[in-house]
C-alpha cells in the first residue's frame, strides 16, 4: 500500500507569509518518510462542505511547480484538475511543463468540474453535466494525441486543434500517468476504463469500494481493457493516530485492489506529515 499525501487546506497557518514554508516542509517530510504522491486540489475558493469559500487556496499546477522545486522524488499530481479550468492543449502543455521541470514526476489527475460557485465568480464557462463529461473525453484524447508522435490537428465537437505539437515531450515514457478521479458509474469509471492508467474512489466504506471495483470490472470487459493494468487508488478519511485501525484499514482495502491512500491533513500540515510519515516508517507492507 502505497500512501500520497493531498494538501488540500491552505488555511493553517493563518499568516499568508507561511504558506509557502510550511507547504515545502510538509512535501520534504513526506518525501523523507517515503510518501509515493503529494497531490493538491484545483479550486479557486475552498470547498464549502469542508469550510469557507473565502479561506486562503492556490492555483494548483503553480503551487506544483513550486513543489518540485523542494523535492527529488516524490510523484506530483492535483487530485483532481477540472475539466472546464484549463483548455485540453494548454493543459497538455502545463502538464508536460511539470514533468519536465520535476525531472518526470508529473502525474495527470483529471475529473468533471462541478464547484459551480467558484465558476461563476470568476467566469469559468458552466455547462451540463453531460457536456462536462463530453468535454473530459475530448481532453483526454487531446492530451494523448498531444504526447504521442502526432502532432496533426485534432477535430471535435467542442475543441478544434489546428496542431497538436508539444516540445520538449514529456520526460515520462511514454507519457505521463492518466488517473481519472471520481465513482460515477455510467460515465466516470467508462472513462477509466477507456483512457486512465489509474482512478481515485472515496475509501467511504468496504462495501461501497467493493461495488465501485466491480463496476469498473465490467467496464473493463466491455472496453477489452486489462483490469489489473488500471492502479486503484482512494482518498482516505481515517485517522492517522489510530495506527492499529489504519493498519487494519490498509490491509483490508488492500484486499481489494487498492494500492494507494490519499491522506487528507488534519489542522498543522507539518505535524500531520511527521504523525503519518511514522506510518511508512514503522510498519511493514505499507
Amino acid at each position: 500500500m502505497d500512501l500520497s499525501l493531498h494538501y488540500w487546506n491552505y488555511s493553517t497557518p493563518a499568516d499568508p507569509a507561511r504558506i509557502a514554508a510550511t507547504l515545502a516542509e510538509t512535501a520534504r517530510i513526506a518525501e523523507q518518510a517515503g510518501f509515493a504522491g503529494f497531490t493538491v486540489m484545483d479550486h479557486f475558493f475552498q470547498m464549502e462542505h469542508r469550510g469557507t469559500a473565502d479561506e486562503p487556496m492556490l492555483e494548483a499546477y503553480t503551487t506544483l511547480g513550486y513543489v518540485a522545486a523542494v523535492t527529488e522524488r516524490i510523484r506530483l499530481s492535483v487530485l483532481v484538475t477540472g475539466v472546464m479550468y484549463r483548455h485540453p492543449g494548454l493543459l497538455a502543455k502545463i502538464v508536460t511543463t511539470l514533468d519536465v521541470l520535476s525531472g518526470g514526476r508529473a502525474e495527470l489527475g483529471i475529473g468533471a468540474s462541478w464547484y459551480e460557485r467558484e465558476q461563476l465568480a470568476l467566469g469559468v464557462p458552466v455547462v451540463p453535466v453531460a457536456e462536462r463529461f463530453e468535454r473530459l473525453e475530448e481532453t483526454l484524447r487531446i492530451c494523448l494525441q498531444m504526447w504521442s508522435d502526432n502532432n496533426g490537428p485534432y477535430k471535435g465537437e467542442h475543441y478544434q486543434l489546428a496542431e497538436t505539437l508539444c516540445v520538449p515531450a514529456p520526460l515520462t515514457r511514454p507519457r505521463p500517468p492518466i488517473l481519472i478521479g471520481g465513482g460515477g458509474e455510467k460515465r466516470t469509471l467508462r472513462l477509466v476504463a477507456r483512457y486512465g492508467d489509474a482512478c481515485n474512489l472515496f475509501a467511504s466504506s468496504v462495501e461501497e469500494i467493493t461495488h465501485k471495483l466491480d463496476v469498473l470490472r465490467s467496464h473493463c470487459e466491455s472496453e477489452g481493457r486489462d483490469y489489473d493494468a488500471i492502479r486503484k487508488t482512494a482518498l482516505y478519511f481515517g485517522s492517522v493516530d489510530d495506527r492499529d485501525g489504519f493498519l487494519r484499514d490498509a490491509e483490508t482495502y488492500a484486499a481489494l485492489g487498492i494500492s494507494q491512500f490519499d491522506l487528507m491533513p488534519d489542522g498543522d500540515p507539518i505535524s500531520y506529515a511527521e504523525r503519518a510519515g511514522a506510518l511508512v516508517s514503522g510498519a511493514s507492507g505499507i
